[in-house]
């Protein structure tokens, strides 16, 4: 199968409605296993890996992101459209919208975050932590906010309020846990890379109550809604 589109589904999107299954794989990389879903999706061939597991079992801290990203590559992916699940720092976006970030402002720690760890030291350019095409197409495809500043924590707790205001003074507009390592590693190994957050929750202290997970999973049920019809219009655009 020649698939070049992979969808990395991250809470809320364990499985992606509406693929019709062709066939399950494991792939095996030097960094680990990494389990693909190859399927059918408004008749093109796309492939499917839900980050956390099938059902939703892994911290975002224990992903095997290096895994994952390397077995993508391994066959033949060269787009990777990521949906994440995401708090609002920025009060002008709202629960369940779309959002495309632009940037990242990584906080995460003693996660496996390269590929170049081995062999001679390699820098890699991420002034630009997205694939530009790849963004522009998914703003055209559906209604969503066209910039964000993601700020990648650890997890897998929520934040506090102080916490918040602090990554509001960094500057970002969105928090999430998932974020960092996997845009640098697929930037690695030269795959297109874009981010497709989905506001779950105000972050913490923006609220007018305590986070609640009935909560977030509300809001993922509507925004992974719209993440569908996105992902139908982007692949009627670019088949």
């Amino acid at each position: 199968m020649n698939n070049k589109l992979a969808i990395i589904g991250g809470s809320g999107l364990t499985e992606l409605q509406g693929l019709e299954v062709v066939k399950q794989q494991t792939i095996e990389t030097p960094y680990g296993s990494c389990p693909i879903t190859y399927g059918i999706y408004n008749d093109q061939e796309i492939v499917f890996l839900a980050r956390h597991g099938a059902k939703h079992t892994i911290a975002p801290h224990k992903i095997n992101y290096r895994a994952n990203i390397w077995g993508l590559k391994e066959i033949g992916i060269q787009n990777i459209i990521a949906v994440a699940a995401v708090g609002s720092i920025n009060p002008t976006l709202q629960v369940s919208d779309l959002v495309i970030p632009h940037q990242i402002i990584d906080y995460t720690y003693s996660r496996e975050h390269t590929f170049f760890d081995q062999e001679i030291v390699t820098h890699i350019d991420f002034t630009e932590p997205y694939c530009e095409n790849l963004r522009q197409k998914l703003l055209v495809a559906t209604e969503a906010h066209a910039k964000a500043v993601y700020a990648v924590t650890q997890g897998p707790r929520l934040e506090t309020a102080a916490e918040i205001d602090r990554l509001e003074k960094d500057g970002a507009d969105i928090v999430g846990m998932t974020g960092m390592p996997e845009a640098a590693l697929a930037r690695e190994l030269e795959l297109c890379y874009a981010c497709c957050a989905v506001i779950a929750n105000e972050a913490a202290g923006r609220g007018k109550a305590e986070i609640t997970m009935a909560e977030i999973e509300t809001n993922l049920i509507n925004g992974i809604a719209k993440f569908q019809t996105l992902l139908s219009n982007f692949i009627k655009m670019n088949d």
